[in-house]
């Protein structure tokens, strides 16, 4: 068995891990790579082994930088399975062609606009790209094991962090290993605590591949909630807007229930109209209201956290929603504002002193999100810059990852230590932080890939010998 990281090796974006065993290939996600152009490029860049040759594909959870470029290696050969939970197969199908349609709007507005650097600027995949990957997509039940490829064994482990996320165990007949994909909170708003990995399927684990999006921070201690209510208290009145770009999956829904409990408990106005301004997010929430036995909401919550919302749907009645008089909540995608409606109401409101502009959890460096957080005075939106006069906070605590402790805590649970643990998907210091903590605090050697690197796990044995030496 051998692994080789193609993506989220040196970054925190473009979850893609290809394993090799005997004559089968799988790829463990398939992500989209985000945030700086340089990185963005890369999903323009060749495959390491043609798509054809990949005989399967195991997601651990839909947030796009773990499933969004399923439609471009579809495009380009690839006709195996893809092997998920069952949540996720249902917000992936919405995630897939939202991302679509998104890269088709925008090639043609690049083109209509002239202010693209190719001719024609074109997407990197279509809507019938989209619906061919999610007919590959193939459900199984989390906590049982199952064959995805003739030689080789799986399962799914639920960890949390988004509905249907999984840690991935996979085996051959000689050896085990675990992906941990997005590991979430133990204090997640929806979501219960992220389960204890067991010894994989009956054996000792050679390696685990564990996520740092965290590895360097620990979540604010500030209650995150009041925070946000007197954002909301103070803009109000100033009589401005509050625009909170969103990602429509899983941060939309717990933010429309931390609203839902401020108005619940007079934190914030009650007639304060608050407005879903995604039409992703409210096919993600109708997901999320089906899959409510995953979520660990009371039964009434489960039913109501939406209640109050009022859901915009029609691209005119979006455009019209930043010039509407007087104070109001405006949630938005995408998350990190690198595209969709959200940028329509960045360049109506941020130049508004009166108005704020709330960035929930991580945003990556390089995004209009990561820049905004970071102060910048003018952001360029659809070819214009905008000036930024509005206030712009960020809600760490909001953050669907665990942090480093949590994730410190997650792999002290598995009851059987890994010969070699492979630190991914973080920046590089949060990657090297938590690499130092788990051979200070675990005892197991760990170490930080390079992009493209190559590891075989016959090999393992010899490597932590020499580490002990």
């Amino acid at each position: 068995m051998e692994i080789q990281f193609l993506g989220a090796a040196d970054c925190v974006t473009g979850s893609r891990h290809l394993l090799t065993s005997g004559p089968h290939c799988v790829l463990l996600d398939c992500g989209l790579f985000q945030g700086w152009k340089m990185l963005r490029e890369r999903n323009w860049a060749p495959l390491a082994v043609p798509p054809h040759e990949i005989d399967a594909v195991i997601l651990s959870h839909a947030h796009l930088d773990h499933s969004g470029w399923l439609p471009a290696l579809v495009q380009q050969g690839f006709r195996g399975r893809i092997w998920c939970s069952a949540a996720t197969r249902d917000l992936a199908e919405v995630l897939l062609l939202d991302a679509a349609k998104l890269q088709e709007e925008d090639a043609r507005r690049a083109n209509k606009g002239g202010w693209s650097r190719h001719d024609p600027a074109r997407p990197l995949y279509t809507t019938k790209d989209a619906r061919r990957a999610i007919e590959l997509l193939r459900p199984v039940a989390t906590g049982k094991p199952f064959d995805p490829l003739p030689g080789l064994r799986a399962e799914l482990t639920p960890v949390g962090h988004l509905l249907g996320a999984c840690a991935v165990t996979l085996r051959d007949a000689d050896h085990a290993l675990v992906f941990s994909g997005d590991v979430g909170r133990t204090d997640d708003l929806m979501m219960p605590a992220p389960l204890p990995m067991t010894a994989p399927l009956g054996t000792a684990p050679d390696l685990l591949v564990v996520e740092s999006t965290y590895g360097n921070r620990l979540h604010p201690a500030d209650n995150t909630a009041a925070r946000l209510g007197e954002i909301i208290r103070q803009t109000a009145r100033r009589g401005g807007k509050v625009l909170i770009p969103t990602f429509a999956v899983g941060r939309a829904q717990a933010l429309m229930l931390l609203l839902h409990r401020l108005r619940d408990e007079g934190a914030i106005p009650d007639d304060l109209p608050v407005f879903l301004d995604s039409p992703m997010a409210q096919e993600a929430t109708a997901i999320y209201t089906a899959h409510r036995d995953l979520l660990r909401l009371s039964k009434a919550e489960a039913r109501g956290f939406s209640e109050g919302v009022k859901p915009v749907r029609k691209p005119q009645d979006s455009a019209r929603l930043s010039r509407l008089r007087g104070p109001a909540v405006i949630l938005s995608s995408s998350g990190m504002a690198t595209g969709g409606r959200v940028l329509g109401h960045l360049a109506a409101l941020a130049p508004d002193p009166r108005n704020a502009v709330v960035f929930p959890g991580f945003q990556v460096p390089g995004s209009r999100g990561g820049k905004l957080v970071s102060g910048a005075t003018e952001i360029k939106v659809m070819g214009q810059y905008v000036a930024v006069k509005a206030q712009v906070h960020h809600l760490e605590g909001l953050s669907g990852h665990a942090d480093a402790d949590g994730l410190i805590a997650w792999m002290r649970q598995m009851p059987i230590a890994p010969k070699q643990v492979m630190v991914v998907h973080g920046e590089p210091e949060a990657s090297d932080a938590l690499r130092i903590r788990i051979e200070e605090q675990l005892g197991w050697p760990a170490r930080v890939p390079q992009a493209g690197e190559r590891l075989r796990l016959q090999d393992l044995g010899t490597v932590r010998a020499a580490n002990r030496r």
